[in-house]
């Protein structure tokens, strides 16, 4: 800045002098000039001064321009729109990324691990700068994550774990060990399992082999139950305890409800009452509802859930069902942005777990949102109140 002041001024004096010798209009001219310089003078320690204010405020100014996001395009994988919760995840992801200025390619693989390999590859080569994957089965991403490690792009495994891969960057979810526990730890309230005398009839019904949150959900809810479940307390007549007996493939409401009717009319036809059935979401909950509205005349069990589905929470207020794990995904897209944001500006990414995520590759640093669970009682403050769903959504 210094140096184009002195430019300036010396600019200036050569015009005067110049035109000093032109005649009488040069000498008027001359002496604005030469007055011109002092005044010039004058200001330059001034101008310096303000060079370094100038200087300290440019990383300000970038700083709080550092998160938009001109020119980035951030690619979000979703396994398919059959389930609400995935169009739910995928719309919030979208509205949240376009809001702070990325361009967004979403893409629902319709539940078909080729389609999402296919669509995955082509957000890489579509220009991709991140990627956001709910992968439909941990392990079938290769070709793509071998792909976007190779280009320097960042993977963002979203809400289930990509496995057998060293290209997972961040993972970002709920606490699914804790899922399972609110589940356990609401059954074992409601029959007041540390004073009541038992028996009680439990089944369980996990949810897809493929998930690698399934098996969280699950041996979180029956860690809680297991003693119980040891002193003879809670009965499993179908004695399917293992999480391999009872796991739904793609979480499917059809395969859960042929399971559930399967077991009805091997061990509870004759009159036996069941008291639990835990399930580890919605999805697989209604499927066993059906079973029992079809084939179960018996005093109506305790029916566990997780996402809080809309039917499923009609069916919660109808008394057909008695919970359901409540992930608010507005808060996981929210924080999936903030990461997206700090992995493209270089900053340091918010995690909250690094010990407990292991992809079978490496242990991948995560970020878990706090579950809470949504009934009958409360469900208007959990769910109408936060704005989740609006009260004619639930009539």
């Amino acid at each position: 800045m210094k140096k184009k002041l002195l430019s300036a001024i010396l600019s200036m004096t050569m015009v005067a002098a110049l035109l000093a010798g032109c005649g009488s209009t040069a000498e008027t001219a001359a002496p604005a000039a030469d007055a011109a310089a002092p005044a010039a003078e004058e200001a330059a320690p001034a101008a310096e001064e303000a060079a370094p204010a100038a200087e300290e405020a440019a990383p300000a100014a970038e700083e709080e321009a550092a998160p938009a996001a001109a020119g980035q395009k951030v690619g979000v994988s979703m396994p398919t729109k059959d389930l609400q919760r995935w169009n739910q995840d995928g719309a919030n992801m979208e509205k949240e990324l376009t809001e702070a200025g990325y361009e967004v390619d979403l893409q629902y693989a319709n539940n078909d691990v080729p389609t999402q390999l296919s669509q995955v590859e082509n957000m890489i080569s579509g220009g991709c700068s991140v990627l956001v994957i709910a992968a439909i089965e941990g392990s079938s991403l290769g070709e793509a994550l071998d792909m976007a490690k190779e280009a320097n792009i960042p993977v963002i495994a979203y809400d289930r774990l990509i496995m057998d891969s060293d290209a997972v960057s961040y993972y970002a979810t709920f606490d699914n060990y804790k899922v399972g526990t609110v589940q356990g730890t609401y059954v074992k309230d409601q029959l007041d399992l540390d004073n009541a005398a038992g028996p009680f009839n439990i089944e369980f019904t996990a949810g897809d082999p493929g998930d690698n949150n399934a098996g969280f959900f699950f041996n979180g809810a029956y860690d809680v139950l297991k003693p119980y479940i040891d002193e003879g307390k809670l009965v499993v007549k179908s004695g399917q305890t293992k999480f391999e007996d009872v796991a739904t493939p793609t979480w499917g409401t059809d395969v859960a409800q042929s399971r559930a009717e399967n077991i009805l009319s091997s061990y509870y036809a004759d009159g036996t009452d069941l008291d639990v059935w835990l399930c580890s979401n919605d999805s697989t909950a209604l499927g066993v509802e059906n079973a029992l509205a079809a084939n179960y005349n018996g005093k109506y069990p305790i029916i566990t859930g997780q996402d809080c589905d809309i039917e499923n929470t009609k069916n919660m207020i109808a008394g057909k069902q008695s919970m359901s794990v409540f992930k608010d995904t507005r808060t996981l897209a929210s924080q999936v942005v903030k990461m997206v944001g700090q992995i493209l500006t270089g900053a340091t990414v918010d995690v909250n777990d690094t010990e407990t995520y292991n992809n079978n590759v490496i242990t991948v640093p995560s970020f878990l949102c706090e579950p809470v669970f949504a009934d009958a009682n409360n469900y208007k403050e959990i769910l109408i109140d936060s704005g989740y769903y609006t009260e004619d959504q639930l009539k």
